[in-house]
């Protein structure tokens, strides 16, 4: 029950910083967003650390790290590479929503990371039933059917064509948010381990915030500012907060299977704040993708192979 209630409101935190992302970073009517990929991603990064850095003080110096993690001389190297895999997915993923459609930056984000995880989680010997796999596959494939043809059918539409060094920039991010996601899975302290990781990306945030004041020359509005602190602050900071404690629960498979479907939260939340209108399409894909992310998590997993 735990588990359950914590991976649903770490979900809704994931599509609603989809959601905050693309209201920042798309085009408006004259053309520009609200505000620029590095300022975005500068803020996020500042204002999750600001949320959650009184936290490591009331923590004191005294609270344990997992036993199975090697106790670090500094705080940075007990955060070192997970603060890394934060940065580098923060401003891949801002930098290629700037020129990447919304539906193919989803569908190739997502689709890094459930093949990253599978990937690691059969290389150390968890295996998968046959229900398993199918259900796997009919995930990715309502995924497939939500984002896939309608964003193509877009750009083709607007004469666009997909930006490949912006493909690459998510394809980066999704590598980035997989091996994020496991190396916070087994934290003893997920919350305490979230404030740590943010505030390892001060500097770097400091210094992209520097480059967007005097290198970037989108201009942040307000509205730009606002979202980015909300996105940084709330479902950033304490998602990906929730998002470590809930990973004690998972397995590795089940983790990246719950992770498909964020792309359809957040198009229930286009729905909303974005005034996109799913047909047919998005029922099917819903259907596909809930009942595919279902079998992989509640079906029994196939016997763990002897070494």
């Amino acid at each position: 029950m735990r588990t359950g209630l914590l991976t649903a409101l770490t979900l809704i935190a994931f599509a609603g910083n989809s959601i905050l992302c693309r209201m920042a970073l798309l085009p408006g009517s004259d053309g520009a967003g609200a505000i620029g990929a590095p300022a975005f991603t500068a803020l996020r990064l500042l204002s999750g650390a600001l949320v959650l850095a009184p936290l490591l003080l009331l923590a004191g110096s005294k609270q344990a790290l997992p036993v199975r993690e090697t106790a670090p001389r500094s705080p940075w190297r007990s955060a070192g590479w997970p603060a890394l895999m934060l940065a580098t997915y923060a401003l891949t993923f801002s930098l290629s929503y700037v020129t990447v459609p919304a539906g193919i930056g989803a569908l190739i984000l997502f689709g890094t990371v459930q093949i990253l995880m599978l990937g690691v989680a059969l290389a150390r010997g968890e295996r998968m039933s046959a229900a398993q796999v199918g259900g796997f596959l009919a995930a990715i494939a309502g995924i497939v059917v939500l984002v896939g043809p309608s964003a193509a059918n877009s750009a083709a539409s607007s004469g666009d064509r997909l930006d490949w060094a912006g493909a690459v920039l998510m394809v980066l991010a999704g590598v980035a948010w997989g091996f994020y996601t496991l190396l916070g899975r087994g934290s003893a302290d997920p919350v305490r381990r979230t404030a740590q990781n943010f505030v390892a990306c001060v500097p770097f945030g400091l210094a992209l915030g520097a480059y967007a004041l005097w290198g970037d020359d989108a201009r942040a509005t307000t509205r730009g500012v606002l979202l980015s602190v909300t996105s940084g602050a709330l479902t950033s900071g304490a998602g990906y907060a929730l998002w470590y404690a809930a990973l004690r629960g998972h397995s590795r498979s089940s983790a990246a299977a719950v992770q498909l479907l964020v792309p359809v939260l957040a198009a229930l939340g286009g729905m909303v704040f974005l005034g996109e209108e799913p047909g047919v399409r998005f029922a099917v894909a819903s259907v596909l993708v809930l009942g595919g992310v279902g079998a992989a998590v509640l079906l029994p997993s196939a016997p763990r192979a002897r070494p």
